[in-house]
């Protein structure tokens, strides 16, 4: 029988700078909960809201693949590789920050907020040489279906990263189901719900929150209201929360 955990949106952590509205499933900055520092190799998930013309300056990373989805507005990106590009809804941003990187991050707007995820993954190889690559997706090819924006292969479908894992987007209409099989042995998912509502593996999920099932194969997932976005990262688990 799978085993999962679901973590409600109410219960994430939160911080109000202003500028920054942010809020955290796992362990991040000032928020520390040592029920929640991982789910697997997925260590960070942070839903942030940046007000105009605000944002991150220069700051570093390493050994870590970090993914960034907009969800509205435009988000402008600077970093030590000399890159420098706009991402939007409907694109999606990789960086692996190997042997280190620095770069900032801003909302491009003087009038709209930009929301987005930025996702951190443990890689399965450090001290790698730094990356960026950024894609944009086709919308309606998350119509009820999945579509996949990465992987471990850089020659297969959206962006990839130094990790065994897949992640996936899907737009589904009210009481539309799909079912997940998970890639390989070891796996488990980590699912949240960007927009609206479903029933996973027969637990009622809403907007924001997220549920990590693993020690099963397959998954079923029902939209419980229209336009419901959910996100599925498939990623090393080995028993690990």
């Amino acid at each position: 029988m799978a085993k999962t955990i679901l973590h409600a949106a109410e219960t994430r952590g939160h911080a109000q700078h202003g500028w920054l509205n942010t809020y955290h499933t796992f362990s991040f900055a000032n928020y520390h909960n040592r029920d929640r520092m991982h789910f697997g190799v997925l260590r960070v998930l942070n839903d942030d809201t940046v007000a105009p013309k605000m944002g991150f300056g220069m700051h570093p990373h390493d050994n870590m693949e970090i993914i960034t989805i907009p969800l509205n507005g435009e988000l402008k990106h600077e970093d030590s590789m000399g890159n420098g590009s706009v991402i939007r809804y409907g694109d999606v941003q990789v960086m692996s920050a190997g042997t280190g990187i620095m770069h900032s991050e801003f909302n491009n707007s003087d009038h709209e907020n930009v929301e987005l995820l930025q996702i951190w993954v443990f890689p399965k190889q450090k001290e790698v040489t730094p990356r960026y690559d950024q894609i944009s997706l086709t919308i309606a090819d998350q119509r009820n279906q999945l579509q996949q924006i990465l992987s471990p292969n850089a020659n297969d479908a959206g962006v990839w990263i130094h990790q065994d894992a897949w992640f996936y987007v899907g737009l589904f209409d009210n009481d539309f189901s799909a079912d997940y099989t998970i890639k390989q042995p070891g796996n488990g998912v980590y699912i949240f719900i960007i927009e609206g509502a479903a029933n996973i593996e027969e637990q009622v999920l809403n907007k924001r929150d997220g549920i990590g099932i693993w020690d099963t194969q397959h998954i079923s997932i029902t939209a419980t209201s229209p336009n419901t976005q959910i996100l599925v990262m498939d990623i090393p688990h080995d028993g690990l929360k």
